[in-house]
């Protein structure tokens, strides 16, 4: 056997034994492939039946028409609004109000959180009128808070403001107290201040019970800015709700309801592609 021969030879060998040694990726990596094909026809194709069910029993007779209208008639008032622009306006008011007040419940929910849950003596403290207001209808306090900021734009982002600050405060606490002690203990060891502790053990700690009261929060701010709008607004998609139900314009009304359910989706998208930003160890679930 020449030299030659013998150098293909253990090139081929080891060739081989690299094919081997990577291909049970190669079966893992289509498998993951499979079920994120498998989920994205599933989120596609559930919405997607569920209109045309809808579709044939109303043309068959089985809805009534002037409660549940036809999926196409909905689409076609739809693309009439965004049309003359009827429809942005009115998205484009409550995506405002809602970034704002999201914003202002976010901030100090997530800060109190994390105190909350490194201090027993403030979680004490605290702890009890955060448990005991969150019960409340947040609905409930729509006429108080009407009384204090009256009608204008601060009343509906201040109800948007409860509604996240509460899911964020109380899952950002349970995050950080579930937190292991050893891991404080070495940070202490290794002389880190409060603010550091804040920054580098609790805060990554407790991130995924965090983003879970943030996908709440939004959800909650989302039900709460539409509530806020049926009263003492002039624009956004409660207004457009409201307004609809008063002329009996039922196709309004459900561009308005499907709207409202597009955006908390997306809205979902959004947060679950940040989570899987800022905690990838996360990204393959």
């Amino acid at each position: 056997m020449s030299a030659t021969d013998t150098a293909d030879g253990k090139v081929g060998t080891g060739t081989g034994a690299a094919t081997r040694r990577r291909s049970p990726a190669v079966p893992e990596r289509r498998r993951l492939f499979g079920r994120r094909g498998r989920d994205t026809a599933l989120t596609a194709g559930s919405p997607i039946a569920l209109l045309l069910v809808w579709e044939a029993l109303v043309r068959t007779g089985a809805l009534d028409a002037r409660f549940f209208p036809e999926p196409s008639a909905i689409i076609g008032q739809m693309w009439t609004m965004m049309g003359n622009g009827e429809l942005w306006e009115h998205i484009g008011a409550s995506m405002q109000r809602l970034l704002l007040g999201f914003w202002l419940g976010l901030v100090p929910g997530l800060v109190l959180g994390v105190v909350m849950g490194l201090s027993r003596p403030l979680r004490a403290a605290i702890g009890p009128l955060v448990s005991g207001t969150y019960p409340i209808p947040k609905s409930a306090l729509l006429p108080l808070i009407l009384l204090i900021f009256g009608l204008g734009e601060m009343s509906k982002i201040v109800m948007v403001a409860i509604g996240v600050f509460y899911p964020v405060v109380l899952n950002t606490m349970a995050g950080v107290m579930q937190i292991q002690p050893i891991y404080y203990d070495v940070a202490k060891n290794f002389g880190a201040r409060r603010w550091q502790v804040f920054r580098t053990v609790a805060l990554p700690g407790a991130m995924p019970s965090i983003m879970t009261g943030i996908e709440l929060g939004t959800g909650l701010g989302l039900i709460l800015i539409a509530i806020a709008e049926m009263v003492g607004a002039k624009t956004g998609l409660g207004y457009m709700i409201w307004n609809a139900w008063e002329l009996y314009s039922v196709e309004t009304m459900y561009v308005g309801l499907l709207v409202i359910a597009v955006i908390g989706y997306l809205l979902s998208l959004l947060i679950s592609g940040i989570s899987r930003l800022v905690m990838p160890w996360r990204a393959d679930r």
